[in-house]
């Protein structure tokens, strides 16, 4: 009978939450859409690209600002709820959940970003 303690423990064991797995930034990959040099800022921090940017994560959405003539003054990027955070409501629970949403970690943004800019 000592088994089901031993699961128990193990389970826990391997329970992560999205605080754990996710970093608190994300690299995000920023580049013009006729494959041209960008410049711009994410919150405030100046990029040239195309370039990986590290932004935090947020439920809130990025709002890119690009300098380069010819190319859309601002792309936004919204967020959306990571599966890592799904996947914790499942095995973690409550608190893990919790945590989650608390630091922030439970977002993610898309990968790639493109911004529109004149051929």
């Amino acid at each position: 009978m000592l088994r089901a303690p031993l699961f128990a423990i193990a389970l826990l064991g391997v329970t992560s939450c999205a605080t754990i797995i996710n970093d608190s930034g994300q690299i995000i990959n920023v580049s013009a859409s006729n494959g041209k040099p960008v410049e711009g800022t994410i919150n405030g921090i100046p990029f040239k690209g195309p370039v990986p940017v590290t932004v935090q994560r947020a439920k809130a959405a990025l709002d890119i600002k690009s300098t380069t003539e010819g190319c859309a003054p601002v792309t936004t990027v919204k967020s959306e709820t990571s599966g890592v955070f799904w996947l914790n409501i499942i095995l973690g629970g409550f608190f893990g959940s919790t945590t989650d949403y608390a630091s922030g970690d439970m977002w993610k943004y898309d990968q790639n970003v493109i911004i529109s800019c004149d051929l």
